[in-house]
């Protein structure tokens, strides 16, 4: 089911869990100027949810965000066959089944530029296989004051489980917008990372959506500029 959170955007959520916790995750949808939509990270969906996006407008891009974020996207394709798919660098070789229309890396989508988004450099993530990298593209809606993020940052609070509240609590991420302790050492290139962070913090947003948390409505800049401090942002 579809909520929308501002003005030509809306956010819908699904349960996941990740290593035994329930942490969530959330796509994104935006409509554009010119009425086409666009959706990032995209769930899996059901009937109510599809009716809510087709009264929207028309999906024409359907995005894959991260090296991670890519289960539901062959689903949305099946559901959104004329839409082009979106994806960050590295996806095509790791899925070879979907056919990407466009890799991401730095731009602006919509005839008014309405989304801009470049490539996060330098953050890795610890998984079953070791240290990966995680080669996260995120966005920022000029007309929300949104910025969208996928896994470079966290935000928990007392809506979810109380054994995800007190993980969190422990390994970063509780009530503050951060990476988990794992992310921080997992990561090798600061100085990216850095550089990363303070080229999102030149745009102008106030809102912060993350596919894992609850969503910042106010002070999202200043918040996720404390979450990286650890890297003297």
């Amino acid at each position: 089911m579809l909520k929308q959170v501002d003005q030509n955007i809306w956010v819908a959520q699904q349960e996941l869990k990740y290593w035994g916790l329930e942490v969530g995750t959330r796509m994104t949808v935006i409509r554009l100027e010119n009425g086409e939509v666009v959706v990032i990270s995209p769930i899996k969906v059901d009937e109510l949810t599809i009716n809510q996006i087709n009264e929207i407008g028309k999906v024409n891009t359907i995005i894959a965000p991260n090296l991670y974020h890519h289960l539901y996207i062959s689903n949305f394709k099946s559901i959104y066959d004329d839409a082009k798919i979106f994806a960050a660098p590295g996806l095509q070789s790791k899925r070879q089944d979907i056919k990407i229309d466009r890799t991401l890396n730095q731009g602006k989508i919509g005839s008014q530029d309405e989304i801009e988004y470049f490539l996060f450099a330098g953050f890795q993530i610890l998984d079953l296989k070791g240290l990966s990298p995680l080669n996260e593209i995120v966005f920022f809606h000029k007309t929300s004051q949104t910025l969208i993020l996928t896994d470079t940052a966290f935000h928990f609070d007392e809506s979810y489980s109380l054994k995800t509240q007190l993980t969190m609590r422990l390994i970063g991420g509780y009530k503050k917008l951060e990476p988990s302790i794992l992310e921080k050492l997992a990561i090798r290139e600061k100085e990216k990372v850095r550089k990363s962070i303070q080229k999102l913090l030149e745009w102008n947003f106030e809102r912060v959506i993350m596919a894992h948390g609850s969503i910042i409505e106010n002070q999202g800049k200043k918040k996720l500029q404390q979450g990286y401090q650890w890297l003297k942002v």
